[in-house]
């Protein structure tokens, strides 16, 4: 590797770690990461899992370059095995090419045929005896240094990563996974050097952290949810934050539980969220509903995963778009808002708050597995203020009119306790003042004021991330905007013009402003990752779409990659 390593690195150096149950892959792979941002350079670390419960194989895959990594490169440089059992589950996810190095403990058995025909070349180091040798089991350590020699890391950069990661553990268990890192290191001779960065602050973050973040920022204090891979680590992340500023997170017995506790905190007063998975979204449609009619602001993140029903949960697919978008019974208008990338899920999930307590509606802000349980060594997020508050009720003699047919669609929400203010809050239909009606004019009126509120809203330019500019045009949504973000750089460096026009704002639809974005365009391929053509389709039903736009659908589990989506536009040419 050391004969290209800076040219490699320029555009991405991939190194996946893969082991069985209880090897430590994972945490080799955080390491790895945080050792990246020790030695100054932007990172980006994915995981996958089997189909276990419990246990099972797993793989961690690290990405890192001088610039913000956004997705895994089409292939690997550099495949560390632990072991080799089941370790061809991952090999669609690790794809390695020839000049690729594996390196391999000789006691962990012979190389699987699949590995063999890539045609990589084979290293042996014998983590197993090197890490016997200093005493304990810390074989993936010895491979974690090995690894940090062959692609030129500091090994200060490892130490000190190891030290932070596993400070927990306790003093003696740092210190043999360091000693381990060491000898793994000396095992791999290597002439590779990186040239040190001196990068200011950056923050080493996963996607659903990011989103409790950006729901804090927000300003939630509230949140109730039951656990769900993979989103559970966002609820983690969430308690003892929330606890810091003062509100509080409650599991609920079930997402039916969760999604009702959020409407009732929020009518209340108080900003607040639940976060789930494809499953809990199902089960959450008719609260989402009650809050739509009520005009009670929520927020619901869904971190989406393989299905249907239970699917593949440690599996990444942007398939639950059409339930986001027509999976409430009735007419129902609400957000869906979906976060590009790890640093995006600060700002979409505040801005989603924002939103939602302005407006006095429910949002749906999808992420997914691959952005969710990803972790990234980014540039801090900055926090964006704007104005958008909840219009309260004051104290007033007259009658509330809870449901005023005002001139935006927004009317004032009393607190609980405020004088004057009393009114009802539920699913059925009712009058201006919040009393049940079945009245066609009061129906229409109360269903106008609730669809004119958002499509009448000016939502400024966050709507969508509009780069560059040409006649091939990409657009996508979601985590399939960092492929796509890839595709379009290596595409304008062979001296294509190409533009990427990401949807952050997919209901209301800003059909006016994509149909400009879009203009000029000869070329539109719609990529994402699901089997169905979910936002092709959708965009077609809006009518804002050429009729020369083509689509580029696929589902997971396997990662969207640049070089595909790149053949796949060729074609269109």
């Amino acid at each position: 590797m050391a004969d290209n390593l800076s040219d490699r690195l320029e555009q991405g150096l991939a190194i996946a770690i893969t082991g069985s149950g209880g090897s430590g892959a994972v945490t080799a792979g955080l390491i790895l990461l945080s050792a990246v941002a020790r030695a100054g350079y932007y990172g980006l670390m994915t995981r996958s899992a089997g189909p276990q419960i419990r246990g099972g194989e797993s793989a961690a895959m690290v990405r890192f370059a001088p610039r913000p990594v956004h997705c895994m490169g089409d292939e690997f440089d550099l495949l560390a095995g632990l072991d080799w059992r089941n370790v061809t589950r991952f090999l669609d996810e690790i794809p390695l090419h020839a000049e690729s190095l594996i390196l391999a403990d000789p006691a962990s058995g012979t190389l699987p045929p699949p590995l063999t025909a890539t045609g990589a070349d084979l290293r042996e180091v014998p983590f197993k005896a090197l890490a016997s040798a200093i005493g304990g089991d810390h074989s993936n350590m010895a491979a974690l240094g090995a690894v940090g020699a062959c692609t030129g890391l500091p090994l200060a950069a490892l130490e000190g990563a190891a030290r932070e990661t596993l400070k927990s553990k306790g003093t003696a268990v740092a210190d043999a996974a360091v000693a381990c890192i060491r000898t793994g290191y000396a095992a791999c001779p290597s002439d590779s050097n990186l040239a040190a960065q001196h990068p200011g602050i950056r923050w080493n973050i996963s996607g659903n952290e990011a989103s409790g973040l950006g729901a804090l920022r927000g300003g939630v204090r509230f949140v109730a949810a039951y656990p769900i891979t993979p989103a559970s680590e966002m609820l983690e992340w969430l308690a003892p934050n929330l606890e810091r500023l003062g509100g509080s997170l409650l599991q609920a017995e079930d997402e039916l539980a969760s999604i009702n506790m959020i409407i009732g905190s929020s009518f209340g007063g108080v900003p607040s969220l639940t976060a789930t998975s494809g499953p809990g979204l199902s089960l959450m449609m008719e609260g989402i509903g009650l809050a739509v009619a009520s005009e009670t602001p929520i927020v619901v993140v869904n971190v989406m995963r393989g299905g249907p029903s239970t699917g593949i949960p440690t599996k990444s697919e942007q398939s639950d778009l059409q339930i986001a978008l027509h999976g409430l019974h009735g007419d129902a208008p609400h957000l869906v808002i979906a976060a590009l990338d790890i640093a995006d899920c600060v700002f979409t999930c505040q801005w989603a708050v924002h939103l939602t307590e302005y407006l006095q509606t429910a949002a749906i802000v999808l992420t997914d597995q691959s952005l969710g349980q990803s972790r990234a060594i980014i540039d801090p997020a900055n926090r964006f203020e704007d104005d958008l508050h909840r219009a309260t009720a004051k104290p007033s003699s007259e009658p509330y009119l809870r449901y005023a047919l005002t001139a935006d669609g927004v009317s004032p929400m009393a607190v609980p306790g405020t004088a004057g203010c009393m009114y009802t809050a539920d699913g059925l239909e009712h009058t201006q003042c919040g009393n049940p009606s079945s009245a066609a004019g009061d129906h229409l009126g109360q269903l106008e004021k609730r669809r004119r509120k958002l499509l009448d809203f000016d939502y400024g330019a966050a709507w969508a991330e509009i780069r560059g500019s040409g006649p091939l045009c990409l657009l996508t949504w979601g985590s399939s905007t960092g492929p796509v973000r890839e595709a379009a750089e290596r595409l304008t460096g062979q001296g294509r013009a190409v533009r990427v026009v990401a949807l952050r704002l997919i209901a209301p639809l800003r059909r006016d402003a994509l149909i400009e974005a879009l203009e000029g365009a000869e070329r539109i391929l719609v990529v994402e990752q699901n089997h169905g053509a979910q936002l092709f389709h959708h965009l077609h039903a809006e009518r804002a779409l050429p009729p020369h736009a083509r689509s580029f659908a696929r589902p997971g589990p396997v990662p969207l990659r640049s070089g595909e989506i790149i053949a796949a536009l060729i074609r269109e040419v």
